[in-house]
């Protein structure tokens, strides 16, 4: 009489392991990364097209705690972006730019976002707790990204990821991402 282990050898014999996803997860996020830098360093965006600010702003201070969602994005969506809870899909780290430079960088990034399947960055701007005018690049960071269509959420990150000193995005879906996973943020 065949005892339930045998059975049950019996009935899993034809059963295969299931491959880990997460490593092509990964995978495809470094190649984002290095599709957007290829896109980024051919791009030919004039920066007269270049509409954010460059004039006087409302200055942040170096430890504020900044926080933006537009009308209708939905609370759980606006939590799990402060929660950190979607993955990067890239991140710029301003430190040493210009307010010049750091303005270009933000407008090509977004601009280019949904041609490269960007969803949730994570922009690290300091605190400039050293310069002269603290938090000048955070103030302008902040202002800048309020501007910007694509943009739908903002929130300060946690300290793991640069607390006040950092920022995570999150964008409009690309209509390509909207079909294949109209979910996945909101």
């Amino acid at each position: 009489m065949p005892s339930n282990s045998d059975e049950f050898l019996a009935e899993m014999q034809d059963v295969q392991q299931i491959q880990q996803d997460k490593i092509a997860k990964i995978a495809i996020k470094s190649q984002i990364n290095k599709q957007y830098r290829k896109n980024a360093a051919i791009s030919d965006i004039s920066p007269f097209e270049n509409f954010l600010t460059d004039g006087e702003i409302e200055n942040v201070e170096p430890e504020e705690i900044l926080s933006f969602k537009i009308p209708g994005l939905q609370p759980l969506v606006f939590k799990n972006l402060r929660q950190a809870k979607y993955g990067f899909d890239y991140h710029l780290d301003l430190h040493g730019y210009s307010v010049k430079q750091a303005r270009e960088t933000i407008f090509k990034l977004v601009s280019s976002s949904q041609i490269n399947e960007l969803r949730c960055l994570l922009i690290t701007h300091g605190k400039g707790i050293m310069n002269k005018q603290p938090a000048k690049l955070k103030s302008y960071v902040f202002h800048w990204l309020k501007q910007i269509e694509q943009v739908i959420g903002i929130h300060s990150a946690l300290p793991q990821h640069g607390g006040v000193g950092s920022l995570y995005v999150l964008l409009k879906k690309s209509k390509i991402e909207n079909k294949i996973n109209p979910a996945k943020y909101d």
